[in-house]
């Protein structure tokens, strides 16, 4: 289901903004600051959304750009020739922090924080047991029920939603869901069905 089997096409459409970002005189790491401050923004926004749906509207347009400079400052590094390990655990981390600051937001704006909590445990499992699998010599898995590029599509179209559709949409175990508590439960579940999935498939090939 991951996006991220789509990468060499994401390049091809990523060409023209690599060469804009080179004549602007932009740093990967700059763009990799500017994708986490979007991601920032986003989460306020969202956590605004509570008292005012619009305000999700408006984190998931700061989440599409925070996706595509996700996306430009790795093709800019390679440009540039200036790709280092350095920059990758800048990257990582940044990301980390943009996946934390989205997912705050969510919980914040519809005050469910413990369906949040399980929510961001699941994505940083996610994430950990994908370069963990580098870190023990195997490549990194990007693959699994839902990479990050999935979960950035998912939450821009969810947000969209939630700014619209203001009442309930689901009903059980976790209580009456909106749109965003919805999300919640989504990543909480399926966040740590794909850990337990990378794990799974990292252990058979060191087994």
């Amino acid at each position: 289901m991951t996006l991220d089997q789509y990468r060499s096409t994401a390049k091809r459409v990523a060409d023209p903004f690599v060469s804009l970002f080179v004549r602007l005189g932009l740093t990967p790491n700059q763009v990799s600051v500017l994708a986490v401050v979007l991601a920032g923004a986003a989460g306020v926004a969202f956590a605004l959304g509570g008292s005012n749906p619009l305000f999700y509207l408006l984190g998931a347009v700061f989440v599409f750009f925070n996706g595509a400079l996700d996306v430009l400052d790795g093709e800019l590094a390679r440009e540039l020739g200036t790709d280092s390990l350095a920059g990758d655990l800048l990257d990582h981390v940044l990301d980390r922090y943009a996946d934390i600051l989205l997912l705050v937001g969510l919980a914040a704006g519809s005050g469910r924080y413990a369906l949040g909590l399980a929510a961001v445990t699941g994505v940083l499992m996610t994430s950990y047991l994908g370069t963990q699998a580098q870190a023990v010599g195997l490549d990194r898995v990007y693959g699994g029920l839902v990479g990050r590029a999935d979960r950035l599509v998912i939450i821009g179209l969810g947000a969209a939603a939630a700014a619209f559709v203001t009442g309930t949409v689901a009903a059980g175990p976790f209580g009456q869901l909106g749109v965003v508590g919805g999300l919640l439960v989504f990543f909480a579940v399926v966040g740590h069905l794909t850990a337990l999935q990378r794990f799974y498939y990292s252990y058979r090939e060191l087994a």
